[in-house]
């Protein structure tokens, strides 16, 4: 909402004119501005916190600049508050009527000079960004959220110091950017003092404080504080030293790849519940999901890579986003990308090469497919207009086809010639800006290779390429094979240069050829004289990106394909081939995978299948069919779990059976189970799997207010019944509940627990209850543009998804149809976002039979 009060003094025609250009959020022409003008940033905040989350945050702020004053026009300090946030405002010593526009407190140039400034600001501080729950809060400031608590230049390349004072209950804890230098208590508040920040921008300015628990452990020469909620004593105590492990581990990694020592002042982190990130890399307040950092005794393999990959994630921004941050946030996936590839590095560097890439492929494939098969697919660099707009930038594309490219992109180098050049990056701009040009520039001292051209289309274009082959042979023996790349969608001719195996399967051997595919067609002259084999798999080392067609002679022989990476790459190009409509058709597909429940013993490779049964069954599948299909496949799941002998292999088999199960046979089992707390023998279950199960026996049950209710009174932790009491009213048999609770969601205040309700949109929109909850679609995204700007950087994406994705409905794609024709100028990046969102429902059209 655009906010307007403004006092002028006489003769101030020209601020008049200046102000009526101003524009709301921080524009790219605003920020170049800034950053041309204003440098040597201090900021000196003080803030009040109340333990009553309703009651404002009081603050006061002094900002120190040197400024190159260049004309009469005004300075503009973003502050995205109403009029009555901001309470005085001092500058340069003289006191100041304040002046709000467009979300910018605007100072008269009369009032600047040349050289050093000084503004002092007493305000209330805006909630926003805050993230203030019961008992705690938490600063989020990415991508430009500071601007709604203090008065800042909340722009990437105006990094500061920055001086913080915290004023607390006295059972509180807290951590800052900064070493704690002195504590105060008096008359039952706490007073905290932090040291000066290192070098920051304002999203990486952030502090937790609330009832936390502290952890301490040695790192390095420093003690690193853990603040953490969790109260499970079992996660606790099988999780905390691999918490602090991981982080070592990761930094060390890290000061040796890079030749650069950890480069901030102090280490620290907070393990925050429902968080609506996986993580955020605040130098020394490093913040991180509970869920995903304590895990007890029984975690799975994918549970364990997920913790080991947040912190190595987070870890890795240090030096990439913090020490070097992005110039403006259309190259914010340049941080998220190293921070991704050196993390798939660094956790792969204690494992063999095999781990390592099926770790890659399962993790980064099938998420970046998710976006890049469809027509609102984006390209991984992405033009930015204004700050505003920044979250929206964020997705699969970034963090999993970057990678992706990333390896590429090394491969195509030389993995020394790849370091080199990204450790000249680092050090040349330090404490500083860059840009991903920048790097390239220096990359491509390195390599004799086209960067350029390979840039443009890895990294300025949209999309995938489709690679097929054609086999050529007489007398059983090739004569030709001949490989070809076309973009999936358009009909401009590019090619996507990239390295990749191909594999030729026989009765008692496999010969494998490296393949560097650089045109349009390529003959593989290595294979001409070979035996015609049994069948073809390309990309069967996975590291190729596109649609490889895939022959359905690899399901008939599947048993050939001994590798796990192999299979892995099996099984996501039989499916992406099937949403192609050149593969098998869904219910084959489904029948593939089934079969293979039993047989697939390596876990990554499993929970592989078991999402795409779950996908293809409640996505592809007529209702009728699945019906049909139900009693078999709760068979075949609950048959492999007993089979299979490793204890996470049957976790994954009893989650997937849960996640489908139709029967009255399989739901009396499951509440069994589910009444007793007595899961199926070497089945490990804690309480957030017998909440899950509460949740799934609710969708099949028509009166489940009693079942809901007795799952609350038995979660002990008060955040996690917090969260449980927002999905259980979605999960409700009774309507009116269901209906209540999505109207709720209109309201601003009603989301802000942006993880929760995430999961209870999946609930309110899951298959078994779509024939009432398509009435809530059309609202749904005449929402959406308010949820863009009050929510988080992942909400919108995230609202969509959990809304969007499993239906097959004719009238929910005529709802997303109709809404995008009758806005024809809606959001660009928002029209993305939706059609990625709804490419299963499109594709279900052609693929439901």
């Amino acid at each position: 909402m655009a906010l307007f009060f403004v006092i002028f003094n006489s003769g101030s025609q020209a601020q008049a004119q200046s102000l009526s250009k101003i524009e709301s959020g921080v524009s790219y022409e605003l920020a170049q501005s800034r950053k041309s003008t204003i440098s040597e940033i201090k900021y000196e905040l003080s803030l009040k916190i109340p333990e009553n989350k309703t009651e404002r945050i009081s603050g006061t702020e002094v900002l120190y600049f040197n400024y190159k004053k260049q004309n009469d026009a005004p300075l503009q300090i973003d502050f995205k508050e109403d009029t009555s946030s901001m309470l005085s405002v001092s500058v340069n010593g003289q006191t100041v009527r304040p002046v709000l526009n467009n979300e910018h407190v605007i100072i008269d140039a009369q009032y600047l000079k040349s050289g050093s400034n000084r503004i002092d600001f007493t305000f209330l501080a805006g909630n926003g960004a805050l993230n203030r729950r019961d008992g705690y809060l938490y600063a989020l400031f990415v991508p430009d959220r500071a601007r709604t608590m203090f008065p800042c230049f909340d722009q990437p390349n105006l990094k500061a110091n920055y001086s913080l004072t915290l004023t607390i209950p006295e059972k509180w804890s807290a951590l800052a950017n900064g070493k704690l230098k002195k504590e105060t208590i008096q008359q039952g508040q706490k007073t905290l003092q932090f040291d000066q920040s290192d070098l920051l921008p304002t999203y990486l300015f952030s502090f937790a404080a609330g009832d936390f628990k502290t952890a301490v452990q040695p790192i390095g020469q420093q003690e690193s504080h853990l603040l953490y909620r969790e109260t499970d004593s079992l996660k606790i105590k099988s999780s905390m030293d691999s918490i602090f492990t991981l982080y070592r581990n990761s930094l060390s990694y890290y000061e040796k790849w890079t030749g650069i020592k950890h480069p901030f002042q102090k280490h620290g982190m907070a393990a925050i519940p429902d968080f609506q990130f996986g993580g955020m890399e605040h130098p020394g307040v490093i913040l991180l999901q509970n869920s995903t950092l304590f895990l007890d005794q029984n975690a799975t393999q994918n549970e364990l890579n997920n913790r080991s990959n947040l912190m190595a994630h987070e870890v890795a921004h240090l030096w990439f986003g913090d020490l070097v941050t992005m110039d403006w946030f259309n190259d914010v996936w340049t941080k998220e990308v190293f921070a991704n590839f050196m993390a798939d590095k660094s956790t792969g560097a204690s494992s063999d090469k095999q781990i390592y890439d099926l770790k890659f492929l399962t993790t980064h494939f099938p998420a970046a497919y998710s976006v890049d098969r469809t027509l609102g697919a984006n390209p991984i660099r992405q033009v930015l207009d204004n700050l505003q707009n920044a979250g929206m930038m964020y997705g699969p594309i970034i963090y999993n086809k970057a990678p992706i490219m990333m390896r590429q992109l090394e491969l195509l180098t030389g993995e020394e010639s790849f370091k080199k050049g990204v450790s000249e990056y680092l050090k040349k701009y330090e404490y500083s800006n860059a840009t991903w040009p920048d790097l390239i520039a220096i990359l491509d001292k390195h390599t004799p290779e086209d960067l350029q051209s390979w840039n443009k289309v890895w990294v300025n274009d949209p999309g995938r390429p489709v690679i097929d082959y054609d086999l050529k042979d007489k007398n059983n023996k090739i004569q030709r094979f001949i490989i070809s790349q076309h973009p999936e969608y358009g009909k401009e001719q590019k090619t996507w240069p990239q390295e990749f195996q191909i594999s030729l399967f026989y009765a008692d051997k496999v010969d494998k050829v490296n393949v560097k595919l650089s045109g349009r067609q390529q003959e593989i002259s290595e294979l001409k004289g070979k035996t015609k084999p049994l069948f073809i798999l390309q990309n069967s080392s996975g590291i190729g990106y596109g649609v490889f067609k895939t022959d359905k002679a690899v399901m008939t022989n599947f048993s050939l394909v001994k590798d796990p990476v192999s299979r892995a790459s099996a099984y996501i190009s039989l499916y992406e081939n099937m949403l192609a409509g050149s593969g098998a058709v869904p219910l084959d597909l489904l029948h593939f995978y089934a079969g293979q429940l039993q047989q697939e013993t390596t876990e990554l490779n499993l929970r592989l299948i078991a999402g795409y049964i779950s996908t293809i069954y409640w996505g592809f599948l007529s209702e009728n069919i699945r019906l049909k299909e139900s009693v078999n496949i709760e068979n075949t799941l609950w048959k492999a779990l007993h089979v299979q002998t490793a204890k996470n292999n049957k976790k994954i088999l009893f989650d997937g059976y849960r996640n489908v199960f139709q029967s009255q046979q399989a739901y009396d089992a499951l509440y069994a189970i589910w009444k007793s707390q007595t899961p199926p023998k070497d089945v490990s279950l804690n309480e957030d799997d017998f909440t899950n199960l509460a949740l799934s026996l609710s969708l099949r049950n028509s009166n489940n207010g009693v079942l809901l209710d007795d799952q609350l009174t038995r979660i002990k932790n008060p955040d996690r019944v917090n969260r449980f009491k927002i999905i259980m009213k979605a999960a409700s048999s009774d309507q009116k509940i269901r209906d209540d609770f999505f109207n709720s969601l209109m309201e601003k205040q009603n989301r802000t627990n942006e993880s929760a309700v995430g999961a209870a949109l999946s609930y309110l929109h899951h298959p078994l209850r779509q024939k009432t909850s398509v009435n809530y679609l059309l609202k749904s995204l005449e929402v959406l543009q308010e949820i863009q700007k009050t929510g988080d950087i992942f909400f919108p994406d995230n609202w969509l998804r959990s809304t969007f994705s499993n239906y097959q409905n004719p009238k929910a794609l005529e709802m997303v149809n109709q809404f995008l024709l009758h806005n024809p100028n809606y959001n660009a990046i928002l029209k993305n976002k939706i059609l990625q969102a709804a490419d299963n429902l499109k594709r279900a059209q052609t693929l439901v039979k």
